[in-house]
């Protein structure tokens, strides 16, 4: 059971999809641009959702990006290793994803005038 989660400082994380090394190097390395926005959710809370809404409203409500591009391209997970490394060499205004808590958010964060969608659920909903 514990070879199935990794630890970074008391929250566990899947080993399949997360690497120690990427989370403490997309917290203390990824840079945060102004122009960027950042869809940030609890897992399991409806982030696809989320980001197919944002998605739209980029486009003005033409179906033709969404539909012709999967999600994960749209909007990149800043935590995962391929992912990291596309977002770090993008141009222009970045559209990702984070599951990762306020403690391992990338600081850069803090200090730039990014724009974060935080998407709030009912814990009893999240559960079923």
């Amino acid at each position: 059971m514990t070879d199935e989660f990794l630890w970074i400082e008391g929250i566990p994380f899947p080993t399949v999809y997360y690497s120690q090394e990427i989370i403490r190097e997309v917290r203390d390395r990824f840079v945060v641009r102004d122009e960027d926005t950042i869809i940030v959710t609890y897992p399991k809370s409806g982030t696809h959702w989320l980001n197919e809404i944002v998605c739209l409203i980029l486009t003005k409500g033409d179906p033709t990006w969404v539909q012709s591009t999967i999600a994960n391209e749209r909007t990149p997970w800043i935590e995962f290793e391929n992912n990291y490394r596309i977002l770090n060499s993008k141009e222009g205004p970045r559209l990702m994803a984070s599951l990762l808590p306020i403690q391992l958010f990338p600081k850069s964060f803090f200090s730039s005038k990014a724009k974060v969608i935080y998407l709030i659920r009912n814990p009893r909903d999240v559960l079923v």
